[in-house]
């Protein structure tokens, strides 16, 4: 990738690189337990917390281990969730995709207007074979999500990670760029 990081525009949304200046907005959705109950944090308390998280953004296109969108509407340039991809591995042309969206906006139709472009993005212009999504079996809202965009469900694995104190069982769910012709 170059050093300048891509916008994607679809029909409502502008996903853009998140800066130091939304870490406010960041911390508004991130602060809500509910938001990322499914995601192994803890609500946000400070914005040192949104400014560790824009760091890690900023770490994982360094690295080359993925990218992070920050997910706006057009007409309010305001970072309402993130969407992208992380835990790349270039060598097998896949990468794990995640998403967060702020409460207000759930139901709408963002998270998957989002993740449809996020994953086209990803087969045609990072060349991915395999797109992964690690899911808590409680998070049914994404599981949903992830299952209408064509993604399936691989099986679960047992206490794969460690967060917040606990141990978490995900389900391993993914799509391949041949889905997508079907």
């Amino acid at each position: 990738m170059n050093n300048q990081f891509p916008i994607i525009e679809t029909e409502r949304l502008i996903l853009r690189e998140v800066t130091k200046a939304d870490a406010e907005d960041m911390l508004l959705y991130l602060s809500e337990p509910e938001v990322v109950k499914h995601m192994g944090l803890e609500p946000f308390q400070s914005i040192e917390d949104a400014y560790d998280e824009i760091t890690w953004y900023e770490s994982i296109v360094k690295n080359g281990t993925g990218i992070r969108w920050g997910i706006t509407l057009k007409e309010d340039n305001r970072v309402i969730g993130s969407c992208g991809f992380l835990n790349r591995v270039s060598k097998h042309y896949r990468s794990e995709v995640g998403f967060e969206l702020s409460k207000e906006y759930w139901g709408k139709g963002v998270a998957r207007e989002a993740l449809e472009a996020v994953v086209k993005y990803g087969f045609q212009q990072l060349e991915l074979e395999r797109i992964e999504a690690l899911i808590e079996p409680a998070n049914l809202p994404s599981q949903r999500l992830v299952e209408k965009r064509g993604f399936q469900r691989e099986g679960l694995l047992r206490h794969y990670e460690y967060t917040c104190g606990k141990f978490d069982d995900l389900y391993m769910y993914s799509l391949l760029k041949e889905d997508l012709q079907d």
